[in-house]
């Protein structure tokens, strides 16, 4: 499937997201000091790709899928959807694009109300957007269910009576219910035992390949990620500090950051060791970064340089980029050659 939404990519089918300098403070009560839970983020999403989205619980992965879905507001910074700037849309025009962009949530008991029938709960979408009358509802409920492996039969049940692995299959019903061109996955299986999540990531990458959907899968399961991702995106304490395409980034990590990350994917083979790369000290404070990379406190490789100088994202080889000045690029080295 990745290879597949890669082509697809490669093949020219453009942008369908931009983000340019996005960043999201929130303000701490009682202080005049912020939180920067978003700091200056770029990147594209292309049509038909699933771009992951991965780093440390905190460093800002759900804030960014919030802001580009505007769910919350940024601070600042563009999104463009389709070369239109999500954020400068009026009310009436905000509804109408919300139809194309949809969200999974993360938790399956907390995203599902449940006060409502499955029914209600996938067929909502389609009242909300006055879409059809109520036997034509109940029928796209119907299609929905089946669409993503539950029997039609238990629109009638209410959201307690199922597993986390049924709630979530119908949390993706109700996000397909629009037809949407992107979907923002917020950790849509962390919540689920592994056999579980195989099967909804399964579901996932069938629905796309069925339907067309383009994803932004935000996780910390670097494992899903790989599986899943045409391209991922690594970030930390509120910046991205590596994009590649998923088989280039866990075949070659260039960010320290990165290759940390993936030194503590587990080896499903007791005969062979990973050496593992061990961080030293905390994550610092979003309320106050470091100054220079961000990294720089807990980086093995961190010279002087490294905090006077804020790298941006750089192209180090063909459709690999990376912020960091220690990192050096294709083009340097074919120039020093």
């Amino acid at each position: 499937m990745a290879a597949s939404a890669l082509d697809a990519g490669a093949s020219g089918w453009g942008e369908l997201v931009r983000v340019r300098k996005l960043f999201k403070h929130f303000p701490v009560e009682g202080s005049g000091d912020v939180v920067r839970a978003v700091d200056g983020v770029t990147f594209e999403i292309y049509r038909g790709e699933t771009l992951g989205l991965v780093g440390e619980s905190g460093c800002g992965k759900s804030t960014v899928g919030r802001c580009l879905l505007r769910l919350i507001e940024p601070t600042a910074g563009q999104v463009q959807f389709e070369n239109v700037n999500v954020h400068a849309l009026g009310a009436s025009q905000l509804r109408a694009l919300r139809r194309q962009m949809q969200i999974i949530f993360q938790d399956p008991y907390a995203s599902l109300n449940p006060r409502l029938t499955v029914r209600d709960i996938v067929g909502e979408p389609l009242k909300i957007h006055r879409l059809g009358n109520k036997v034509e509802r109940i029928a796209r409920v119907a299609e929905l269910l089946r669409k993503v492996g539950l029997d039609p039969d238990y629109m009638k049940r209410y959201p307690h009576e199922f597993s986390g692995g049924q709630r979530q299959r119908i949390g993706i019903a109700r996000a397909l219910a629009l037809n949407p061109k992107l979907i923002v996955a917020d950790e849509p299986v962390s919540a689920l035992d592994v056999s579980v999540q195989a099967q909804v990531v399964n579901l996932l990458q069938d629905l796309q390949a069925e339907m067309k959907l383009t994803y932004l899968f935000i996780s910390h399961g670097l494992a899903v990620v790989e599986h899943i991702s045409t391209r991922v995106a690594v970030m930390y304490l509120g910046r991205i500090v590596e994009v590649a395409h998923a088989p280039e980034l866990y075949a070659r990590p260039l960010h320290p950051y990165t290759q940390a990350l993936l030194s503590a994917i587990p080896v499903p083979d007791p005969t062979r060791k990973r050496e593992r790369i061990i961080l030293s000290g905390d994550v610092p404070t979003p309320i106050n970064p470091p100054s220079g990379c961000r990294f720089r406190t807990r980086c093995p490789a961190a010279i002087e340089e490294c905090a006077r100088v804020d790298p941006d994202l750089r192209e180090v080889a063909p459709g690999h980029t990376v912020a960091c000045i220690r990192v050096k690029g294709w083009a340097e080295a074919q120039t020093a050659a």
